[in-house]
């Protein structure tokens, strides 16, 4: 089980001991894909949506993901994340938010970036509901990672 680092010995979950570890300069980025019609894309941009600027929640909200993932996802460590950027932007057939996070630290920021895009896309869904109940997520997905003793990755 050697591979599975947040695995002990005997196959119990554990929090992996980056004490010895040095720290390196760490930044991931990850994206959410909300689809929605048309109409409540153009609503979306516009700002006119019932429950008033939804692009403002969306961005709040993947930065508070981002920042409390330690809280979400049992075995992450908390780290003091050093930058938190949130993109929103128009496609064919909804909306694409892309969370870049960056610390240096001990450990890497590939789960916050995760959780940043997942609850933005999230709030998204809340914020378009009332007017578009078929919306739907996905994929969230990691795009690229970099620092760290795997250094750098890049989705093709």
């Amino acid at each position: 089980m050697s591979e599975l680092t947040h695995l002990d010995e005997e196959g119990r979950p554990r929090m992996v001991d980056v004490g010895d570890k040095e720290p390196t300069a760490r930044r991931a980025i990850a994206e959410a894909w909300v689809r929605m019609g048309r109409e409540t894309r153009q609503r979306l941009f516009d700002g006119s949506l019932p429950k008033g600027d939804a692009l403002s929640v969306v961005r709040i909200a993947a930065i508070q993901g981002a920042k409390r993932t330690p809280d979400l996802v049992p075995l992450c460590h908390p780290i003091a994340l050093d930058a938190i950027d949130v993109a929103i932007e128009p496609t064919e057939d909804g909306v694409r938010i892309e969370v870049t996070t960056a610390v240096t630290a001990k450990t890497g920021v590939e789960m916050e970036a995760m959780t940043g895009a997942a609850v933005g896309a999230i709030a998204l869904y809340d914020m378009v509901k009332g007017v578009d109940r078929a919306a739907e997520i996905g994929p969230v997905r990691l795009l690229a990672k970099s620092g760290g003793k795997s250094g750098e990755w890049r989705r093709e």
